[in-house]
């Protein structure tokens, strides 16, 4: 069943579906982990309903142009509608399409791509095939998300993606496999004293080594920073 929801950002509203994967505080945390610079054009990887383009470019205007990538159709189309439903369609792109496969025409198109990616492995057997696309590793790999990026991304363009955190080690490792130094890291945990659950990385296209890693914040709070 379809809703339309208040974004509590800019005045925007956005439609989500009950029977689809529904975005939670990740990707709020992801669309405020960088801040845009004058002119950027961004790219959201696997956008589903669209939350983190939207969120994104609501608290900061100073963004040129987002185009959002989602390979499921419903959910590309929707995204489409929630584009027009705030008037939009200036500002927004909607490619229904899977990142294996994005068009030569996005080739280094971008200064700046987020992605919230499927990031679960194995126990999907008995899940609804559509939301187990959201969350698990069935259709998109890891690497093919770094392969994406680097291939869309401009010299110098930033990457920043949200994933578990006990799978940290190999998120570094395979950015930089593809040529994306990570710059930044950030670890969220549910409250203090436990053991973070989601980590926040931001990578730079042929950045020079060093990593900035933030203190870690609980329940989202205190999210950001700029790089």
């Amino acid at each position: 069943m379809e809703v339309v929801e208040e974004l509590l950002v800019g005045n925007l509203k956005i439609i989500q579906d009950t029977d689809y994967y529904r975005f939670t505080s990740d990707s709020v945390l992801l669309s405020r982990f960088l801040r845009a610079k004058k002119g950027e054009r961004v790219a959201d990887f696997c956008s589903g309903s669209g939350i983190v383009g939207l969120h994104f470019y609501a608290e900061n205007p100073q963004t040129s142009h987002v185009t959002l990538f989602e390979m499921q159709s419903a959910l590309a189309e929707m995204s489409a509608r929630t584009v027009a439903l705030n008037g939009l369609e200036r500002a927004f792109t909607v490619e229904n399409v899977r990142l294996q496969e994005i068009p030569a025409q996005y080739a280094e198109a971008f200064s700046l791509i987020l992605c919230n990616p499927p990031y679960e492995r194995g126990g999907f057997e008995n899940a609804d095939p559509k939301k187990a696309l959201c969350r698990k590793e069935i259709s998109l790999t890891l690497a093919e998300v770094c392969a994406a990026a680097k291939r869309c991304l401009r010299y110098g363009g930033r990457f920043a993606l949200s994933h578990r955190a006990d799978r940290v080690s190999e998120v570094v490792y395979t950015l930089r496999e593809y040529g994306l130094e990570p710059k930044k890291l950030q670890f969220v945990s549910g409250k203090a004293g436990e053991k973070p659950y989601l980590a926040l990385i931001a990578a730079v296209k042929g950045g020079k080594p060093g990593t900035e890693v933030l203190p870690a914040i609980e329940n989202g709070r205190g999210a950001g920073g700029s790089l």
